[in-house]
Parts: structure tokens; C-alpha cells; sequence
């Protein structure tokens, strides 16, 4: 089996690849990525010459890139990343958001139905949100039966994209699975997102940004659980399915940025507490959601699976890695 990862050159997309070549030493793995601003070479250091991986710089939104990966690696297994994600961006950009997220999941769509008529030993894996369910109260939990109700454009895009996805598969057939995933954190994140901004603002003694009170609550997700559940479901999941994936995980901002500073404190031998001082609450965003939390008793029963990387533990790998990669971020930075 040969299967296209695409967003293979950003955070999640990057630590799939590697997991996959470990995972599957019978199986190549064709990278997709256009490199664009968060998306970059650096982050497939180290399996970019693999023997069993190969890396197409190309953009999903273009049909004619598309195809031309699948005639040229015999694709039969698409797990489908590719996507902005940063809800910030997407609230002073949002078209952006609708071109890459909507337009090209239907591109890639359209590609793998015509590549794949007839064929059912095949399969499509689409990589959605919990953000597509909106925001939850102080209690509840998302399943695979939660209405959407997005409230960003980024949301609202991935929400559609995951409509059309299971609109392929009713209507053309077509073998699919969606998986709608918590907060990831872990080696290899974009600056821009929430852990890794604390830890490198932490580092040049900057102000750490948190938005309003703190108060909102977020499911952690170790980015390697993660990629375990995805190669999980896409071996395994029944088709046609959702599966939620979290990290049974719930913390608030403010607590996450606590325990970020409290562990680089650790790791440069400081007082713990000591860099707790930079912390700066700041407006908050247009829409943000109060909390997230997701039910995984489907994963759990049907598949096995469980997060097996708690926040603390999760947390002190993460922030080692920024700190024993200093190259990584200068040449994301560059980029």
C-alpha cells in the first residue's frame, strides 16, 4: 500500500510520517505539502531520504498536482491533514481558510473517486476538530453524534470539509473515515500556537500573552497519541465512521501556560514559579469558545485505543525538545 499524507510538512503531518514509517515497515508514504508559511522541510529532517518515503511539494487546491501524485505513486490510502489552522488568522483571513480547508478537501475528493472507482480495498482518512461542535458548557463532553455549531471561520471551514467528505462517501461511494481530534501539543508546533508562543517568549524574558481571564478550557492532546490513533483508525476504523480522539486531558489556558513556565523553570534549574511573572492577560478573541472536552469511548471500545502520554509528562517532552532544537525554530523563524 502506498498512502499520501498531505500537510506532511507541518506539526501533526510531520510526527505522522515518522510514526508511520516506524509503524508500517511494509508501506510507502508519499508527503504532501506547499510549504507554506507553517509548513516546512525542516520539520521532515531525517526522512526526507527514506527509502520508503517520498516528498511532493505541491498544493491540494490544484487538481492538476493532485492528479498528477496519483499517477505517478499509485496512491491507495489518503490521510488527509492538509489545512490552516490557526483561528486567529482565520478570523482577518477567512477566504484563505475556505480555499485550503473546503476547496481543497474537495479537490482531494474528487482525485480519489476517480482514481479509486470500483475499489473498496482503498481508503480516505479526513483529520477534523472538536472546534466543528462549537463550545461546551462546565459539563458534557463531544461525541460522534455532537450537532455543529462552529463559531470561527476556521471551525465553520472544517466543518464543511468534513460534510463533503461524508458526502463522497454516501453519494460516490467512496471508502472514508473522519476522526475529529482535541488540542495537540508536542515537538515540531507552529510558534504561533499557545505552547510553544509561552515557551519562546518565556525564553527572550517577553511577556507571555493568554487571552481574557485564562479561563478557557481546552482537551490536550500529545501530538504522538495522536498519531497512533490516526494510524489506528485507518487501519481498523469501520467505514464510513467518526471517531473522537482526546487526551482525557482538560486544563485551562492558564493553567497550561502555568505548567509551560513552571517546566522551563525546571529545566534551567530555577525556582519553579520563577517565570510565572511574565504572564499577561490580554483581550480576548472574537468568538472564543469556553471549553472543549471529548468523549472517546468509541476509540476506546471499538479500537483499544487510549492516551498514554499524560500533560505533565507530555508537557516536559515538549518543552525539552524546543530547548535541545534551537536550529528548528531559527530556521522556522527564517522561513
Amino acid at each position: 500500500m502506498t498512502v499520501l499524507v498531505t500537510g506532511a510538512a507541518g506539526f501533526i503531518g510531520s510526527n505522522l510520517v515518522r510514526h508511520l514509517l516506524k509503524r508500517w515497515p511494509d508501506r510507502t508514504v508519499v508527503s504532501l505539502d506547499a510549504l507554506t508559511y507553517s509548513g516546512h522541510l525542516a520539520n521532515l529532517e531525517g526522512v526526507l531520504d527514506h527509502e520508503r518515503h517520498s516528498f511532493v511539494e505541491a498544493d491540494v487546491t490544484n487538481p492538476d498536482a493532485v492528479r498528477r501524485v496519483f499517477e505517478s505513486h499509485d496512491i491507495d490510502g489518503v490521510i488527509h491533514l492538509a489545512a490552516e489552522s490557526h483561528v486567529d488568522r482565520a478570523i482577518v483571513d477567512p477566504m484563505t481558510f475556505v480555499h485550503t480547508n473546503v476547496v481543497g478537501t474537495v479537490v482531494l475528493l474528487q482525485q480519489t473517486a476517480e482514481s479509486w472507482a470500483g475499489r473498496d480495498d482503498v481508503r480516505f482518512h479526513h483529520v477534523s476538530t472538536d472546534e466543528v461542535f462549537g463550545s461546551l458548557g462546565p459539563d458534557g463532553y463531544f461525541d460522534e453524534s455532537s450537532r455543529y455549531r462552529p463559531s470561527s471561520p476556521y471551525s465553520a471551514s472544517k466543518a464543511a470539509a468534513d460534510h463533503f467528505v461524508r458526502s463522497w462517501h454516501v453519494t460516490y461511494g467512496l471508502p472514508v473515515v473522519i476522526t475529529n481530534c482535541s488540542n495537540n501539543y508536542g515537538p515540531r508546533q507552529f510558534p504561533e500556537k499557545l505552547i510553544p508562543t509561552v515557551i519562546i517568549r518565556a525564553l527572550a524574558g517577553d511577556p507571555v500573552p493568554v487571552y481574557g481571564t485564562g479561563e478557557n478550557i481546552r482537551d490536550w492532546l500529545y501530538v504522538e497519541d495522536h498519531c497512533d490513533a490516526l494510524a489506528l483508525v485507518f487501519e481498523r476504523g469501520a467505514t464510513g465512521a467518526t471517531y473522537c480522539i482526546g487526551g482525557e486531558a482538560e486544563f485551562s489556558n492558564l493553567e497550561v501556560v502555568g505548567l509551560v513556565l513552571d517546566e522551563l523553570d525546571v529545566s534551567r534549574s530555577l525556582p519553579v514559579g520563577t517565570s510565572r511573572h511574565l504572564i499577561e492577560f490580554v483581550a480576548d478573541r472574537p468568538g472564543h469558545d469556553f471549553r472543549y472536552a471529548m468523549d472517546i469511548s468509541r476509540i476506546r471500545s471499538e479500537l483499544g485505543w487510549r492516551p498514554s502520554v499524560d500533560l505533565q509528562q507530555g508537557l516536559a517532552r515538549t518543552v525539552r525538545w524546543y530547548l535541545d532544537h534551537p536550529e528548528w525554530l531559527r530556521t522556522v523563524a527564517e522561513g
